[in-house]
């Protein structure tokens, strides 16, 4: 038997040379690295409109309805548990228009973050005289020149409305989420010397049994003409007590009931079949 030689323990064998890294190894991290700064986990991507992101683009903060609030931005519609609620008041200022007051519920107003993303119970509000736009309002109180309302062509019927960082509009049960009230007693400035003052319109809405704005007192001037605008989620019966005046309120429609006020009292406003309040007009 051949004889086991021992290695010496101070042999070795030399060091094998590092293997190159293939180029395209490199490529394809360099592309991961570029994919990654762009993906849902930083800033939008390329596809999505400037200022948006993947949950606005699907839709996936609340739903995004084919129908928009009348103004030509989208609904975006979330549970009516815990969504963003808005009432309005409104109070004649001592030197020029109105001071209005908005006072919300499960909402925050964010203006720095106007044009990024829908963030559910985070937006602006807008205002609308009778429909028209007249400004967007980023706090809960707003002072309404007599200017800015002669501009707007007039009008009576102030609506809030909530709306998203991306402009679209908070709707429950396929309904902007808003608010009206009446700028019933309009300083001395709001009309200019030997312009007609505007007729008086009272916007309510109807909803799972509660009235919006809550039921107060409408302010009017005898012998104005008055113009009710009412929307109902379910059918019923629009009376004035007094006056003697109804409509048929067909479920999901807006429906005008015009009368001019020639008498003089308190007169109730309020629904037949549901038998809610809706508001108190007085006329003096």
């Amino acid at each position: 038997m051949r004889p086991w030689a021992a290695r010496p323990p101070w042999t070795h064998r030399p060091p094998r040379a590092a293997r190159p890294v293939p180029a395209v190894v490199a490529v394809l991290t360099v592309g991961a690295l570029v994919l990654g700064a762009s993906g849902c986990g930083g800033r939008a991507t390329t596809h999505h409109k400037p200022g948006t992101s993947h949950e606005q683009a699907g839709g996936s903060v609340g739903r995004l309805l084919a129908a928009d609030d009348g103004a030509g931005n989208r609904l975006r519609q979330v549970d009516a548990e815990g969504a963003p609620a808005v009432t309005v008041s409104v109070r004649p200022d001592s030197e020029d228009g109105w001071n209005v007051h908005l006072s919300v519920r499960n909402f925050t107003f964010t203006p720095d973050s106007v044009g990024g993303a829908a963030l559910l119970g985070r937006g602006h509000a807008r205002l609308f005289l009778d429909g028209h736009p007249l400004a967007r309002v980023y706090g809960s109180w707003f002072h309404l020149p007599a200017s800015l309302v002669r501009t707007a062509g007039g009008g009576t019927g102030l609506t809030a409305r909530l709306y998203a960082d991306d402009h679209t509009a908070w709707a429950v049960n396929s309904a902007p989420v808003q608010a009206t009230a009446s700028l019933a007693a309009p300083s001395a400035a709001a009309t200019a010397p030997g312009e007609a003052r505007p007729d008086t319109t009272v916007e309510i809405v109807v909803s799972h049994g509660r009235v919006s704005p809550d039921p107060g007192r409408t302010e009017i001037k005898k012998g104005r003409t008055v113009r009710l605008r009412v929307r109902s989620d379910r059918a019923d019966t629009l009376h004035v007590h007094g006056y003697d005046k109804e409509a048929r309120l067909p479920a999901g429609k807006t429906v005008t009931l015009t009368f001019t006020a020639d008498r003089s009292g308190l007169f109730e406003v309020e629904t037949h079949e549901s038998d809610l309040l809706l508001t108190q007009l007085v006329v003096r």
